[in-house]
């Protein structure tokens, strides 16, 4: 795929943050981005780069009225030895092809996402921010663009690509985070959207997410929609618990993200001989394991905060406190293990970095 680049001139870039400004996520954008249109019966087509500006939509464009969208989220790295680090980018690229399958839209060939991701990211390169814990957030996304009103796929879509300096994702970084369970709204269904990175997934837990922050949470934990009894996955992660020394996580039944981080947290405890299942986990066994000490810790996991530990869940009014409320044994070993590779401090065993040239 032949990408042309219009770079933005020199008056025009945007201010770099200094080398030991704070970043908050996702406030702050690169100089370009990556732009490229399909047309039913002609494909994709105009991959281009350009400087980074609004886009242009009819106020009939079927995202906004429909919904047809979905987005995905990955980082780059500047390794030790100067190189700039992607980890594991043809997972995102693949799962977003399984979003589009989900919400009828056309996929993206994955190399030709692999080769926009790594051309964009060397154009913006001195965007990465050189600290421990810090990188550069890619953000690809797809939406329908034909202009109709009437409740039917597009026939025309917009492929784009963003980036931005981060930090880490809580403000408190490596930190227990206390998450609420939420009982009263739902986040997905079997046979609905869940599985696939689409805008209305986070629409229906913005709500949940803001009453649970007002009383002081960091995020919520979902349940399944049918029973209010199984735990599915916390507001932006996928969920982890450690039962009587085995590594246990809700199985991906078509409501919950399948997540890049989940699955590379799979593969090292199975590498590390860390017994783990896949099995349903009802909140229930957690709050009890939680009490009488069979739970010793809990870990989200997920590409903004790569292993997250929980201090504590708060269920129908009550605290139930995981371990001593710290930071894991597990939890520190795969976030050091993780971002250790990302950052090519750690060999890279599953060959899951992809460098830029």
């Amino acid at each position: 795929m032949k990408i042309t680049t219009t770079e933005a001139r020199p008056d025009r870039r945007r201010r770099k943050p200094g080398r030991d400004e704070a970043l908050e996520f996702g406030k702050i954008f690169s100089d370009h981005m990556f732009l490229m249109e399909y047309e039913e019966g002609r494909g994709w087509r105009n991959a281009r780069i350009v400087p980074y500006g609004p886009i242009e939509l009819l106020p009939t464009a079927v995202v906004l009225h429909y919904a047809q969208e979905i987005f995905e989220g990955l980082k780059a790295y500047y390794a030790q030895d100067g190189g700039i680090c992607l980890f594991r980018p043809d997972r995102n690229a693949e799962r977003m092809n399984r979003s589009a399958a989900r919400l009828c839209m056309p996929a993206v060939p994955v190399e030709t996402q692999l080769d926009a991701i790594r051309e964009l990211v060397r154009i913006d390169r001195d965007w990465i921010p050189r600290a421990r814990g810090a990188s550069l957030y890619i953000r690809p996304a797809m939406i329908a663009t034909e202009s109709a009103l009437g409740v039917h796929p597009s026939s025309d879509y917009l492929f784009f690509i963003v980036t931005g300096p981060v930090g880490a994702y809580y403000a408190k970084g490596f930190e227990p985070v206390r998450i609420l369970v939420e009982e009263k709204y739902v986040r997905a269904t079997r046979g609905g959207l869940g599985e696939a990175k689409t805008g209305a997934n986070y629409a229906a837990s913005i709500l949940a997410a803001k009453e649970a922050k007002a009383e002081g949470f960091d995020q919520v934990l979902w349940l399944d929609a049918e029973h209010r009894r199984f735990v599915e996955e916390v507001g932006t992660m996928n969920i982890f618990f450690v039962f009587r020394g085995e590594l246990v996580t809700p199985p991906l039944s078509g409501s919950i993200l399948p997540g890049v981080t989940r699955d590379s947290v799979i593969a090292l405890a199975r590498e590390w001989k860390i017994p783990v299942a896949e099995r349903p986990v009802e909140i229930d066994e957690v709050i009890r394991g939680a009490a009488d000490g069979t739970l010793s810790e809990a870990f989200g996991t997920g590409t903004a905060a790569v292993v997250s530990p929980v201090g504590s869940f708060s269920f129908r009014g009550r605290e139930a406190r995981i371990g001593n409320s710290g930071v894991g044994e597990l939890s520190r070993k795969f976030y050091e293990e993780i971002t250790g590779i990302q950052y090519g401090e750690i060999e890279d065993r599953h060959r899951w970095v992809h460098r830029v040239g």
